[in-house]
């Protein structure tokens, strides 16, 4: 098992958490991004640069991903492709994504973008909060215990 993160648009504190958290439980950790990834020296710890270009780091993820792989992303359909290929998805704000809420959440993804084509604005993301990261770390420690 290994975690992948789709990189490009994680926050830093989360990946400082995934960092700790890969040389704690000995488990590789690969950050994909379409950008130079600064990473701390561990033998647990890898980036890996795409081409620029349009899911160009998504599609590397779901390539290379396996059964049984944690893929960290807050991208809905690389969740979704990741959990077809049954890995597992884990949201920087830490909601697990599963084949039971996967397709609310494309449902949802789907009906924003539609709005914002129109011209809705719809706002953002509200910004990243102290309980993200907690429950971000939680998710996670809650994961590896059941798998390492």
């Amino acid at each position: 098992m290994q975690i992948w993160v789709d990189a490009d648009a994680c926050p830093n504190v989360i990946k400082d958490i995934l960092f700790r958290a890969a040389e704690r439980s000995q488990v590789m950790l690969t950050l994909v991004a379409n950008q130079s990834i600064r990473i701390p020296p561990s033998r647990f710890v890898r980036s890996l640069q795409v081409p620029k270009g349009f899911d160009a780091a998504d599609d590397t993820i779901v390539r290379m991903v396996q059964a049984g792989d944690l893929v960290v992303t807050a991208d809905v359909p690389l969740a979704a492709a990741v959990l077809a290929k049954g890995a597992h998805a884990l949201d920087p704000r830490g909601e697990i994504y599963t084949g039971d809420n996967i397709g609310e959440r494309l449902a949802v993804r789907n009906l924003m973008d539609g709005l914002r084509a129109s011209g809705v604005d719809t706002g953002g993301p509200q910004a990243f909060s102290n309980a993200d990261r907690r429950a971000f770390a939680s998710q996670l420690q809650r994961f590896l215990d059941r798998v390492t």
